[in-house]
Formats: C-alpha cells, sequence, structure tokens
C-alpha cells in the first residue's frame, strides 16, 4: 500500500493530480494551474515529485488487479502518425476485443515485432493461441 504519512496534502489531492498528470499526459505547469481553479495552492514541482513517488507504485497496484485475460490473442500492426510522424503500431487484443498491450515503433521489422511480442507476454500470461496477420516482420 502507498504510504502518504510524511505527505502535506490529503492522499485525494495527490491521487487526484498524479491521476490528471498520468491519465491525460497534461504538463505539471497545467496541472498547478488546474489544482489552483480548484482552491489548491500546489506547485508543479510538488506535482512532479508525486508523479516521481506515487506513480510507479499505483501502477504496480493496478497490474496486480487487473482482470484475467482470454487466452487467445490477435496480433496486429498499423501505420499511424504521432505528432506529425508515422510510427507503426503493434497492438494485441484478447478473444474479447479488449487491448492487452500496445508498442509504437520507428520501424517495422523482426526486432521490433519481437521487442513487442516480449512485452505483451511480460506484462501479461504467455498465452494458448495466437492469431496474426501474414506480414514479414511478424
Amino acid at each position: 500500500m502507498t504510504n502518504f504519512k510524511s505527505a502535506q496534502y490529503p492522499k485525494d489531492v495527490i491521487l487526484y493530480a498524479v491521476f490528471v498528470y498520468v491519465r491525460y499526459g497534461v504538463s505539471s505547469r497545467y496541472l498547478e494551474e488546474i489544482m489552483k481553479e480548484r482552491g489548491l495552492n500546489v506547485d508543479h514541482a510538488t506535482i512532479n515529485r508525486w508523479v516521481i513517488r506515487y506513480a510507479p507504485t499505483i501502477a504496480e497496484k493496478a497490474h496486480s488487479q487487473k482482470q484475467k485475460i482470454k487466452r487467445s490473442w490477435r496480433l496486429d500492426e498499423t501505420y499511424v502518425t504521432v505528432r506529425g510522424k508515422w510510427t507503426y503500431l503493434y497492438r494485441a487484443v484478447d478473444s474479447q476485443g479488449d487491448t492487452l498491450d500496445f508498442m509504437l515503433s520507428e520501424c517495422r521489422d523482426e526486432d521490433a515485432a519481437s521487442a513487442f511480442l516480449k512485452q505483451a507476454i511480460n506484462n501479461n500470461a504467455f498465452p494458448d493461441k495466437i492469431v496474426m496477420d501474414t506480414s514479414g516482420a511478424n
């Protein structure tokens, strides 16, 4: 469990700030303004320290409570733009259509596909069956 004993702000404030920072990808300075609008005077450096200190433990707890996945995966890749640059998106989906994992890569080759598959297996369990398209990289 995350320890908030030495924190000068309530647990709810810290969790809200970390959640907004991680979930929506806003800058700590913008989040500082959001907190001011809610009547809390929190410095952006403090928010950054909260993210560094609490985000890994929150992520670990969320990962441990993750629902069981189906044992049949579908792997695919597509070409998307990220910040105006074309990038390959690898993703794994279970038989129910829930996204299990994804990875962005600059190149589409065997190394990228292998790295993604290792990442997906490490973040989830080893699947019984994998269905994929017939691309050369896979």
